[in-house]
């Protein structure tokens, strides 16, 4: 089946997400502009839109930094790249239980799922320094942060940037109209309160890799 604008583009973003990247990310990774897959690049103006097409220049440069081949690339359009990744899930007072785990400690029997966050712009990991984290996060352990999450709330392990340029992982304690109160886990790291128009941004954590 010949590649159509639609499938080369399910392509793209399937192999992105084969390399736990967001099209954006793999645009940069080629040493391109990190918006030359983006989905409002795919169209152009007029009515019906104008399909726009990825460049040669563009498709050689992520197979090469890929090592994929043309026809691997094409048999990715095929791919049913939608379904989310899961992995086994199942409550730590459970897990003490007899039968969901095999000789080797590999899952087995009736487990839940839990879903994987799917590689996305606005998805991103930051490696951990410092111990104010600690025991929780300890240094040189990477958070994977999402800046597309829901508003975060009170309780929220989360990653701010400050107008200085300070970058911190922290815990939202409390959220005012005014202030964001943001507390370690270590208790010699005493909470700051910080004015709301001094936080550039702030990203729930969802996931921690040791």
């Amino acid at each position: 089946m010949p590649l159509s604008h639609a499938r080369l583009w399910k392509a793209l973003d399937n192999l992105a997400r084969q390399q736990g990247l967001s099209p954006s990310g793999l645009a940069r990774r080629a040493g391109l502009d990190p918006t030359t897959f983006n989905p409002s690049k795919r169209f152009g103006p007029g009515e019906p839109p104008r399909p726009r097409w990825p460049s040669t220049e563009s498709l050689t440069r992520i197979l090469e930094t890929t090592g994929v081949s043309l026809a691997d690339f094409a048999a990715l359009a095929d791919d049913a790249p939608d379904r989310p990744a899961v992995i086994p899930m199942l409550g730590l007072a459970r897990a003490g239980e007899d039968g969901f785990f095999d000789d080797a400690g590999l899952p087995v029997g009736d487990w839940d799922q839990t879903e994987l966050p799917r590689p996305r712009d606005g998805l991103f990991s930051l490696r951990i320094t410092g111990d104010s984290m600690a025991p929780l996060y300890r240094e040189g352990d990477r958070v994977i942060v999402d800046r597309e999450a829901d508003q975060v709330r009170r309780g929220d392990r989360v990653v701010a940037r400050l107008s200085t340029g300070e970058v911190v992982a922290k815990e939202l304690a409390a959220l005012t109209a005014r202030t964001a109160t943001l507390a370690s886990i270590n208790p010699d790291y005493p909470a700051r309160v910080v004015p709301r128009r001094e936080i550039e941004w702030m990203a729930r954590i969802l996931w921690v890799s040791q």
